[in-house]
């Protein structure tokens, strides 16, 4: 197999093979690809660049252009096994109309997001007194695409006031798991819901 990002691997583990797939916000189609190649998974990909859709054509994954902030209307009740939103959510204009539709469409999400609550980007707050810029954030406060930033208590709170259940939860730093204090020493977080 080739090699993925370390957050696509995660991913990429979580999703039983022979899966169908919706992967939002697909990017190049790097998982999806290997869904299919190495999982025997289907399915197909959304996502709004032009680039990313042609990449992904390139990489063989069925791509669908479209504005996910124009909802999943377009997907029947229940018409994938996993529906992954990968680092998407905090880009979004209405995120728990999103977050509903995750579950409507699919029987479980895969949902990950930049942790706001990693101890770096308080510091850089706290002690800096301007918006963290990081690896896993880049961007200056002026151009990011990231409009909702949350910790993981947040997203905890909006999954059970949407009677959303949160079946595994998982944080990242460098690549590596955190088992300990994930609000605070965690990059990256990673949620399956159903």
């Amino acid at each position: 197999m080739t090699e993925l990002r370390d957050d696509l691997q995660l991913i990429y583990d979580w999703i039983p093979a022979g899966s169908r797939v919706l992967d939002l916000g697909c990017g190049n189609g790097e998982l999806l690809s290997a869904l299919i190649k190495y999982k025997n998974c289907s399915g197909y990909g959304v996502e709004i660049d032009t680039d990313g859709i042609i990449a992904s054509m390139e990489r063989g994954v069925n791509v669908i252009q479209a504005d996910l902030e124009q909802g999943l209307q377009d997907f029947d009740d229940n018409s994938f096994d996993i529906l992954v939103l990968s680092q998407t959510i905090q880009a979004m204009q209405n995120t728990e109309t999103i977050l509903r539709d995750l579950t409507r469409v699919a029987k479980q999400a895969i949902v990950s997001f930049p942790n706001f609550g990693y101890w770096r980007n308080r510091l850089q707050i706290g002690l800096l007194g301007r918006m963290p810029v990081s690896e896993r954030m880049p961007y200056q406060w002026y151009n990011t695409p990231n409009i909702h930033w949350c910790t993981l208590q947040d997203f905890d709170r909006l999954c059970a006031k949407n009677r959303i259940r949160v079946l595994e939860r998982t944080v990242m730093t460098g690549g590596k798991r955190i088992n300990m204090l994930p609000n605070l020493l965690g990059s990256l977080a990673f949620y399956r819901v159903g």
